[in-house]
């Protein structure tokens, strides 16, 4: 191939919308990168507050390896994952038929609807210290506040989808003698699903927000726990190598949820495609 050919190559590649927005996000993440070399090599920043991507990557090989404080790092973020991700289940297992009945239904949503609206702007370190004395300071108590944290989240984004179902889809499924669950299977749910995955993904950034908060008490392993702790004795390597690992697995099971999306939904895929010619 003849560098004239390569070139047109690569510039037609450039031109590609997606391709060009992935380039575009390479670039600004190396400015970031190359902003936060500078300020650590020439000084600007006091290594005890910032240290450089050098020390960030000690820190990361020393806990993979030789672990913090009795755990590796493989056990940290274990146990913070299985603690996302149960109470993440939990809530789409209670908030998405929840949503879909305050949906479907007025006088479900007048009876569920100040509840959730009341809990929803509260901080999570006062009801932490509620869960606390009901639950004690175990898992249970963590689990719980996780748990409410990603589910108001599904619950307003299953409710909105629902009621923006076209109203013509069902009058004419129950114009055909479809029950009220077939309706809710084979119309509210298929066209609620992408919204719904939506709220989804959002939920779960509101579980990631939290996860320190619920580590904070009687906690001995976890992400969020190792952040804190490494807080309390100035450590801010460990500090920021724990923040960029909730940052890439946050990352990492929101492009897992997606595929997981295109997989039950894969019509989604497709308006997607069509939107975009």
């Amino acid at each position: 191939m003849t560098f004239r050919r390569w070139l047109a190559t690569l510039t037609q590649m450039v031109q590609r919308p997606e391709n060009r927005r992935f380039i575009i996000s390479s670039c600004s993440v190396l400015m970031m990168f190359g902003a936060w070399v500078f300020v650590t090599k020439t000084g600007l920043a006091n290594p005890l507050f910032l240290p450089g991507p050098e020390a960030i990557y000690l820190a990361f090989v020393d806990a993979l390896f030789e672990g913090y404080q009795g755990s590796t790092l493989l056990e940290h973020v274990g146990t913070s994952l299985f603690r996302i991700l149960s109470a993440f289940f939990l809530a789409c297992l209670v908030g998405i038929p929840l949503g879909v009945a305050m949906g479907m239904s007025k006088t479900a949503h007048a009876i569920f609807n100040p509840f959730i609206e009341f809990y929803r702007p509260l901080p999570p370190l006062g009801l932490y210290t509620l869960l606390v004395m009901w639950l004690g300071i175990g898992e249970s108590s963590k689990l719980a506040l996780l748990f409410l944290a990603g589910l108001p989240g599904i619950i307003i984004a299953t409710v909105q989808a629902v009621k923006d179902i076209n109203p013509t889809y069902v009058l004419a499924t129950k114009s055909l003698g479809a029950s009220r669950m077939e309706l809710i299977r084979e119309v509210y749910l298929p066209g609620a699903g992408p919204t719904i995955l939506t709220g989804m993904r959002i939920s779960l950034g509101f579980v990631y927000t939290v996860l320190v908060a619920a580590e904070i008490v009687a906690a001995t392993a976890g992400i969020g726990w190792m952040i804190w702790d490494a807080a309390k004795f100035l450590l801010s390597d460990i500090v920021i190598m724990g923040l960029i690992i909730l940052g890439l697995t946050g990352i990492a099971l929101d492009v897992i949820m997606r595929l997981i999306g295109f997989a039950l939904m894969p019509w989604t895929r497709a308006t997607r495609q069509f939107s975009k010619s």
